[in-house]
């Protein structure tokens, strides 16, 4: 029997992949970042290389978002107050459901910096398509003692000029839409509400069945969306509320797997050009403690 060179390494290799490794967390593959560096101190870097804040933008975004915070200013408090906890960048596993967009990475990215790779429940418009079995695994994932930051929400565009639902893009000159699977999704919800648009018997097709969940998802809004005095500006709030029904379900079905504790961050990401901070709209931000116990809603101290 003849074996070449290449099937042999690829068997080693395989071979390698499935070994299992010694006791305790000795690899740095998961990548919890050890080290003497507070989270704190390491926002403060991320934040060093960020655009200069604007003034006369950041009235613009909170007018039209009231209660909105720069990502600088999020990250900062969201920091400050969970190192109070425990939590800290050598004992957290970040989660995140974030919507598919290139644009939502910009805050993920940043946390990334402070606590490692994330586990990712996300999909399109932020929903968290990996549900139950994707949160059960997360959870094993979590350090030993350890904690989990689960930061969730659609996210919404707005350009220089205030107009929402579009944003610039680094390297395109077209204003592009954001979020295209949202605004898609409400094109599709206001087609039935108003009566020009079919309703897809495909909707569950596999090879766009999230847009199609997306689409089902956002049924029971159509009639508030409809009378909204801003459709886009009410969509990612619409999103919002569907999505925390379906994390509300999820973090309760497997609360059971949290191990010293659980911090819950919800909210609107509010994605800008790349010449100004990105912000965020807090909606959510609460901790669990290990029984699974809601301990704390800490959405104030963000305020």
């Amino acid at each position: 029997m003849n074996i070449s060179i290449a099937s042999l390494a690829l068997f080693f290799a395989a071979a390698e992949a499935f070994q299992v490794g010694p006791t305790g967390r000795v690899s740095t593959r998961l990548n919890i970042l050890a080290g003497k560096e507070s989270a704190a101190e390491r926002v403060a870097k991320v934040m060093s290389s960020k655009p200069a804040e604007n003034a006369d933008f950041d009235k613009m975004v909170k007018k039209n978002f009231p209660g909105a915070i720069s990502n600088k200013e999020l990250e900062s408090k969201v920091a400050s107050i969970l190192e109070g906890k425990g939590l800290t960048p050598a004992n957290t596993l970040l989660c995140t459901s974030l919507c598919c967009d290139e644009l939502a990475r910009s805050l993920e990215d940043d946390l990334n910096e402070v606590y490692g790779h994330n586990f990712n429940l996300g999909g399109l418009s932020g929903f968290p398509f990996a549900g139950n079995t994707g949160f059960g695994a997360m959870s094993a994932h979590v350090p030993d003692d350890g904690y989990c930051l689960l930061v969730h929400g659609p996210h919404v565009g707005i350009t220089q000029d205030g107009v929402i639902g579009k944003v610039e893009r680094s390297g395109i000159a077209l204003v592009d839409n954001c979020c295209g699977s949202a605004i898609a999704a409400s094109n599709y919800l206001k087609g039935i509400t108003d009566g020009t648009g079919d309703i897809n018997p495909r909707i569950q097709q596999f090879s766009d069945f999230q847009q199609g969940a997306v689409q089902e998802l956002i049924l029971p809004f159509g009639k508030r969306l409809e009378r909204a005095e801003d459709r886009m500006r009410e969509l990612p709030y619409a999103l919002y509320d569907s999505q925390e029904v379906m994390v509300t379900d999820i973090v309760n079905t497997g609360k059971g797997g949290i191990k010293k504790g659980l911090a819950v961050l919800g909210g609107i990401q509010i994605n800008t050009g790349p010449d100004t901070l990105d912000y965020f709209h807090p909606l959510r931000f609460d901790y669990f403690d290990e029984d699974g116990n809601l301990v704390e809603n800490m959405l104030p101290y963000l305020r």
